[in-house]
């Protein structure tokens, strides 16, 4: 018998349950989405995602730029931690860009080898470099990595998945 009730009373509870429909605002797509494939990853360090954003919020109208003969113009973004140059064709396009990080967090991919293989071994500094190019389908990541033991010192590189080069 409670099992009666309670399965009327919850049928009752869903009978009054009614359909939402929500309507999506319309979906921009990118010029720029080869760039953002190619260099984004969800481990960038913060001064990264802020530079990135601000290359993708460029837009021709709003920045004081020089247009060559082929139509392209550059504009570089900077912070403390780091700087983009860029260049774009006519329509905002990001036709390569070559981006320069002192000091940001690593992944942890390069940490592990780092560690794995450098015991004992301190990081005192390190560069980040990416370089793209839109034509070519060419994106290169890659990081320099001073290590420190008392008074030794050795510089290292290593790709994104902390593989050494």
């Amino acid at each position: 018998m409670k099992k009666i009730l309670l399965g009327l009373f919850l049928f009752g509870l869903t009978t009054q349950i009614n359909a939402q429909t929500i309507e999506l605002s319309e979906v921009e797509l990118s010029v720029n989405y080869k760039y953002l494939n190619a260099t984004q990853s969800e481990e960038a360090a913060v001064p990264v995602k802020k530079l990135v954003d601000k290359l993708l919020a460029c837009n021709e109208d709003n920045t004081d730029v020089f247009v060559d003969d082929n139509g392209e113009y550059c504009v570089s973004f900077y912070i403390p931690e780091g700087r983009i140059v860029a260049a774009f064709n006519n329509e905002g396009k990001i036709l390569r860009t070559f981006e320069k990080y002192e000091n940001i967090r690593l992944p942890l991919e390069v940490l592990q080898n780092i560690a794995t293989n450098y015991p004992n071994w301190s990081i005192a500094g390190n560069t980040y470099l990416v370089s793209f190019h839109c034509d070519k389908g060419l994106t290169k990541k890659l990081y320099k990595i001073r290590l420190e033991n008392e008074d030794k010192v050795l510089n290292i590189k290593t790709d994104e998945k902390g593989l050494f080069l």
